[in-house]
C-alpha cells in the first residue's frame, strides 16, 4: 500500500557504519553498578519472584512427591542445576553473544537469522515460522505472568487470618487493572525506584532463607547433581513430571535476553552473579531446610519462612516486586509489538512515546486493554496460583526451545561454527528445553491449553497480516508504471503547477506511487515540489545517525526521491524526515508548505489470491481496524489527502 511501509531485508540500504543500538560498555565495575541497579529492576522481576510459588508447586498435592528428605534435596538439586545451566550457561554465556547490534530478544534473533541469504526459500519459511511462534508464545507468557505473579504474594494474606480468603481474587484484579491503568504515564517516574526496590527485595529473599539453612545446613547437599537424577530416576512419572513445576524457577531467563539492549551484557551478568543468583539460592535452600523440618504442616514455604510479627510488611514487598515484575513482561510486551509492526507482522497500532529521553519506553493502549482484560478474567476464572502453575510452564519453555533452534543458525551461518560444535551444544540446550516442555505439556489439560491458545491465535493474525500485504503489494507492483515514462510524458504536456510541496507516500522506492496517477489524473495539476517518500525497516534495531538513515535523489521536473531506513525498534515519524533533509540539504529547495497524499485500498474478498476465505476477512477486518498512517507516521492530519481504490484479494 502507498501508506505503508515496505518491510523486509534491504541489505543495500544498511549503512556502512551503524551505530550499535542500546547503551555503551561501560568501563570498570564502578561504571556498570548503576545499570546493574536498574537491571534488577526489569531484568530480574520476573525470575527474582518465583520463590514465591516455585517449591509450593513442586510439592503440592498433584505433583506426587512426599515430603522426605531425600525428595526436598533432589527438588532443590533440580532447581539448583536448572539455574545454572539454563541462565549461567545457556543465557549469559552463550545466547547474549547473538546480539543484532547490541538488541537482544527472539525477534532480533529472527531478523539476524533473516539476514542471511544463503539458505533456500523453503528453509527461510520455516524459520521465520519458528521465530514468530516464539514471539506469539511471549504473549501468552505476558498474560499469565502479571497474574500468577500478584495472586502469588497475596496469597501470603492467607497466613496471616483466613478471614482474607474471600478478598484475594478481587484485591489481585484491583491490584493488576491499577497497574495497567498507570501504564500510560510511561515507566520513567516508576522506573527509578524499580531497581532500589528489587534489590530490598532481594535482599530480603537472602534474610529468610539463611537462618532456616542454618538449622539444616545438611540441605546444602542439594548442589550434588546425583539427588536431582536419583529424584527422576528413582519417582517414575512423577519424578520427571516435576520438571514441569521445576521450570518456574528459569521463568524470565528470556528477559535476560530481550532487555540485552536496554542495560548491555556486561550490567545484567554484574546483577546476576552479585545479588540475584546467590539470593535465590539462599531462598530457596531455606525454603527446602524449612520443609525437611515440618514436612508436609509446611502449606506455604515462602511465606512460612517469615517471622510472624514481619508477615504482612513481607507481603506488601512481594507485591511491590510482583508488580515491578509484572511491569517489566508489560513493557516487553510493548516492545515485541512495536518491533512486530515494523518488521511487518502486525497491523498498525497506536504507539506513544513516554520518554523524551529514552526511544524504548513506549505505551500501545491496544495492546494494554488486552492484556488487562485477559489478566483479569485469567485470576477470576483460576482463583489461585497453583491453578495457574500448570498454564505457565509451556509459554516458557516453548519460547527457550525456539530460541535454541534460532542460535544454531546464527552459530552455524552467521559465526561459521563446524557443525558438531554447534550441533553438540544446541542440544545439549535442548535437552533442558525439550524436557521442561514435555513435562509441562502433561498439565495441558489443566490450564496449560491457555498459553497455546493465545500464541495460536497471536501467530494466526501476524501470518494472516504478512501474507496479505505480500499479496497486495504484489498486485500494486503490476500496475506501477515507470517513473521516466511518467517524468516524460510531463514534458510534452507541461501539466499546470501549483505553489507548495506534495509528499506521496510509497511502499516502493521504485516507480510512480498510484496515489500520484490518481491525483494527477482526477486533479489535473501538480505541485511545484514533488517527493516521492518511501520508508523502509531494516534488520537492525536502530539506525540512530540521521544522517546515515536519508537518501534522496533529484529526479528533475521539480520530482524528488526520498529512502528513510529505519531499525525495527523505531517509529518513523515523517515531518521530522523532511526537516532532516531540509537541515542535510537534501531537499533545498522545500517549501514548508507541505501537502501529504495518502492512498487508501478498499478490498474486495472475491478476487483469486491463495488466501483461505477466512483468512481474508480476518485480513480485511485488520486493515480496516489498523490505526491510519496518519497517526503512525505522524502527519499534521489537516495537511492530508487520502485517495481511495478498490483491490481485489
Amino acid at each position: 500500500m502507498d501508506s505503508l511501509p515496505k518491510h523486509g531485508p534491504i541489505n543495500s540500504l544498511v549503512p556502512a557504519a551503524p551505530t550499535a543500538h542500546g547503551p555503551p560498555p561501560p568501563e570498570g565495575i564502578s561504571a556498570q553498578v548503576p545499570l546493574a541497579l536498574g537491571a534488577l529492576g526489569v531484568v530480574y522481576g520476573d525470575i527474582g519472584t518465583s520463590p514465591l510459588y516455585t517449591l509450593s508447586a513442586c510439592f503440592n498435592e498433584e505433583s506426587g512427591l512426599h515430603r522426605d528428605p531425600a525428595s526436598v534435596l533432589g527438588v532443590l538439586s533440580l532447581v539448583f542445576w536448572s539455574l545454572t545451566f539454563v541462565v549461567v550457561v545457556k543465557y549469559l554465556s552463550f545466547i547474549m553473544r547473538a546480539d543484532n547490534r547490541g538488541e537482544g530478544g527472539i525477534l532480533a534473533l529472527l531478523a539476524l537469522t533473516s539476514r542471511t541469504t544463503s539458505r533456500s526459500p523453503r528453509a527461510a519459511t520455516v524459520l521465520t515460522v519458528f521465530g514468530l511462534f516464539g514471539a506469539a508464545l511471549l504473549y501468552g507468557d505476558g498474560v499469565i505472568t502479571p497474574a500468577i505473579s500478584v495472586l502469588s504474594a497475596m496469597e501470603g494474606l492467607r497466613i496471616v487470618t483466613h478471614s482474607f480468603d474471600p478478598f484475594i481474587v478481587p484485591l489481585t484484579a484491583l491490584v493488576l487493572v491499577g497497574l495497567f491503568m498507570v501504564q500510560k504515564h510511561g515507566t520513567e517516574r516508576m522506573g527509578s525506584i524499580f531497581g532500589p526496590a528489587m534489590l530490598v527485595w532481594f535482599i530480603m529473599l537472602a534474610a529468610l532463607g539463611i537462618p532456616a539453612i542454618a538449622r539444616v545446613p545438611s540441605v546444602l547437599l542439594a548442589v550434588d547433581p546425583r539427588y536431582g537424577a536419583s529424584l527422576i530416576l528413582h519417582h517414575g512419572t512423577a519424578g520427571f513430571l516435576v520438571l514441569g513445576s521445576v521450570v518456574l524457577c528459569i521463568t524470565g531467563g528470556e528477559a535476560l535476553y530481550a532487555d540485552m539492549g536496554h542495560f548491555g551484557k556486561g550490567p545484567i551478568r554484574l546483577a546476576w552473579y552479585s545479588v540475584v543468583f546467590p539470593c535465590l539460592l539462599l531462598n530457596y535452600f531455606g525454603q527446602g531446610a524449612l520443609l525437611i523440618e515440618g514436612g508436609s504442616a509446611v502449606k506455604n514455604p515462602f511465606f512460612e519462612l517469615v517471622p510472624g510479627v514481619l508477615l504482612v510488611p513481607a507481603i506488601c514487598i512481594a507485591t511491590l516486586a510482583t508488580i515491578i515484575a509484572s511491569q517489566a513482561l508489560i513493557s516487553g510486551a510493548y516492545s515485541l509489538t512495536q518491533q512486530a509492526v515494523q518488521l511487518g507482522f502486525c497491523p498498525r497500532v497506536t504507539i506513544v512515546h513516554t520518554s523524551g529521553k529514552a526511544e524504548g519506553q513506549i505505551y500501545i493502549p491496544e495492546v494494554n486493554t488486552l492484556l488487562m482484560v485477559s489478566c483479569v478474567l485469567l485470576v477470576f476464572s483460576f482463583k489461585a496460583s497453583s491453578a495457574l502453575e500448570a498454564a505457565y510452564g509451556i509459554a516458557v519453555t516453548g519460547t527457550m526451545a525456539i530460541t535454541s533452534v534460532l542460535f544454531f543458525v546464527v552459530a552455524r551461518e552467521r559465526w561459521g561454527w563446524p557443525f558438531m560444535k554447534a550441533f553438540g551444544l544446541v542440544a545439549l540446550f535442548l535437552l533442558f528445553d525439550v524436557a521442561f516442555f514435555a513435562a509441562n505439556l502433561t498439565k495441558f489439560s489443566h490450564g496449560g491449553w491457555f498459553p497455546i491458545a493465545v500464541a495460536i491465535a497471536v501467530f494466526t493474525v501476524m501470518a494472516t497480516w504478512k501474507q496479505g500485504r505480500s499479496l497486495l503489494a504484489k498486485h500494486l507492483a503490476q500496475t506501477v508504471l515507470e517513473l521516466p515514462l511518467f517524468l516524460a510524458e510531463l514534458e510534452t504536456t507541461s501539466p499546470h503547477r501549483v505553489k507548495g510541496a506534495a509528499v506521496f507516500l510509497t511502499s516502493s522506492p521504485n516507480g510512480v506511487p498510484p496515489v500520484l496517477l490518481h491525483h494527477y489524473k482526477h486533479n489535473k495539476v501538480l505541485h511545484q515540489q514533488v517527493v516521492l517518500l518511501s520508508i523502509s525497516t531494516l534488520h537492525v534495531p536502530e539506525v540512530r545517525n540521521p544522517r546515515e538513515r536519508i537518501e534522496s535523489e533529484e529526479l528533475g521536473h521539480g520530482f524528488y526521491r526520498v529512502q528513510a531506513c529505519f531499525g525495527f525498534a523505531q517509529t518513523p515519524n515523517v515531518p521530522e524526515i523532511l526537516d532532516q533533509c531540509r537541515a542535510f540539504k537534501l531537499l533545498p529547495t522545500l517549501s514548508r508548505d507541505v501537502s501529504y497524499f495518502l492512498g487508501r485500498e478498499t478490498l474486495v474478498l472475491t478476487g483469486k489470491s491463495p488466501m483461505a476465505p477466512w483468512r481474508k476477512r480476518l485480513f480485511s477486518f485488520l486493515s480496516r481496524n489498523a490505526q491510519s498512517a496518519t497517526a503512525f507516521f505522524g502527519i499534521p492530519p489537516n495537511r492530508v489527502v487520502e485517495l481511495g481504490t478498490q483491490v481485489e484479494l
